[in-house]
């Protein structure tokens, strides 16, 4: 018997195909403007590793990614930057037309350009460049089915993942010195407590095809809240995050008309018997313009968004207190795709809050070096509101330049 179970597991191995790829990098940041007890600058080492083994209709994969922080490495001052991290470990097991998934994934959810208010699975890092959202993998279970024109799944989400933050000499954590933060998660219910999520994507049959998605969900939010154990008066004191249950639907979709491609995204949030957090609803909404130049051999596209955030309840806490950064803004910009064999491409504009007075503008600019490095360069300043109290207020001013390299294999 044993080594019958030997021979199967061994002709598995050798009739199944092994794959695997990933990149290394160095990625450097530097602080043109910056609050001065945060680090003027700061170097990262990563690599990620990629791994699957395909057998008949199972696959088996996983995604590792690790980094190194350099103050972390040769400073007293350190970041709490350097971690290494499973992304992603799973089981996948295609039928005709349905799929059995157990295992530890990342899942991608929106369809808009800055911000995707829908794409809420996966719990964001908070070590890296808040810019530029560094996600989780989250431990499910799910069964989708597919149908002609789109696909069903049912998705269990089995536990909520605490959010990690870097330490205060990093630029992104963007509380004050007095404030220590608390990566343990607090909720009244057991963090193993499932969220189910029920999902339907697809495409529609039409002149004009709409790609369209949506989900239902209930159980733990993916938006939290704030607790301290003392008072806010400047005097030491820790500060945790918490979860709360919620029943939510979510929309994501896109429509192709000749050269434009508009896109929406909305969500409504049904808060389950919380005493400071409201019912809510988030919307956005863009149109994208492309233009095809002959002379420039590139493609232009004009773009603007808007993002609109409302609480319910305004006896509960406020956009200001949620540290929700899109809750009355617009997006205008552009991006242009250079059609060269380096596939280049730029994009760049402006994001004004419309109700707290404050901008963020950025370029990024991405090309190939050769077959296997790439490079990202890019541009961000931040004006901050002089009025209120928000998440750009916590940051304060800065403006920065970052360069990113990484061999691909």
């Amino acid at each position: 018997m044993k080594l019958l179970v030997l021979l199967v597991a061994l002709s598995v191995v050798l009739f199944g195909e092994f794959e695997y790829q990933g990149h290394v990098g160095i990625e450097a940041q530097s602080y043109i403007l910056a609050p001065q007890d945060k680090h003027k600058n700061n170097f990262t080492a990563y690599e990620q590793l990629e791994m699957s083994y395909t057998y008949d209709s199972l696959k088996l994969a996983t995604r590792l990614y690790a980094q190194q922080d350099y103050y972390d490495a040769a400073s007293d001052e350190k970041n709490e930057r350097t971690f290494g991290r499973v992304d992603e470990l799973y089981g996948l097991y295609e039928f005709d037309e349905d799929a059995l998934f157990a295992g530890k994934n990342i899942r991608f959810w929106g369809a808009l350009e800055v911000r995707n208010i829908t794409d809420t699975f996966n719990t964001q890092d908070l070590r890296n460049d808040l810019f530029n959202p560094d996600k989780m993998g989250a431990w499910n279970l799910a069964y989708s089915h597919y149908t002609d024109s789109g696909e069903f799944s049912v998705i269990i989400k089995l536990n909520e993942e605490n959010q990690k933050m870097a330490a205060l000499p990093y630029m992104y954590y963007f509380f004050p010195a007095f404030i220590t933060y608390d990566d343990t998660l607090i909720s009244d219910e057991s963090l193993q407590r499932p969220t189910i999520y029920l999902s339907y994507s697809g495409t529609s049959e039409t002149e004009y095809p709409i790609d369209y998605a949506f989900i239902v969900q209930h159980g733990y939010d993916s938006q939290r809240c704030f607790s301290a154990d003392g008072p806010l008066n400047g005097n030491p004191v820790s500060l945790n995050e918490n979860a709360y249950l919620v029943n939510k639907v979510m929309t994501y979709n896109t429509a192709v008309i000749d050269a434009t491609l508009i896109k929406l995204e909305a969500l409504y949030t049904d808060v389950i018997d919380n005493e400071v957090v409201s019912d809510y609803w988030h919307l956005g909404v863009g149109v994208e313009y492309t233009m095809t130049f002959d002379t420039l051999d590139g493609d232009l596209g004009l773009i603007s968004e808007y993002y609109r955030y409302e609480t319910l309840d305004s006896e509960k806490l406020s956009d200001l207190e949620l540290f929700e950064t899109f809750q009355n803004d617009l997006f205008m910009g552009l991006r242009y795709a250079f059609n060269d064999a380096d596939d280049s491409s730029f994009i760049g504009g402006v994001i004004a809050d419309l109700e707290y007075d404050e901008q963020a503008y950025y370029m990024e600019y991405e090309t190939r070096l050769g077959d296997s490095l790439k490079l990202k360069a890019d541009y961000r300043y931040i004006e901050p509101s002089t009025s209120d109290l928000t998440a750009y207020a916590l940051l304060k001013r800065h403006e920065r330049i970052g360069l990113k390299v990484a061999y691909y294999f």
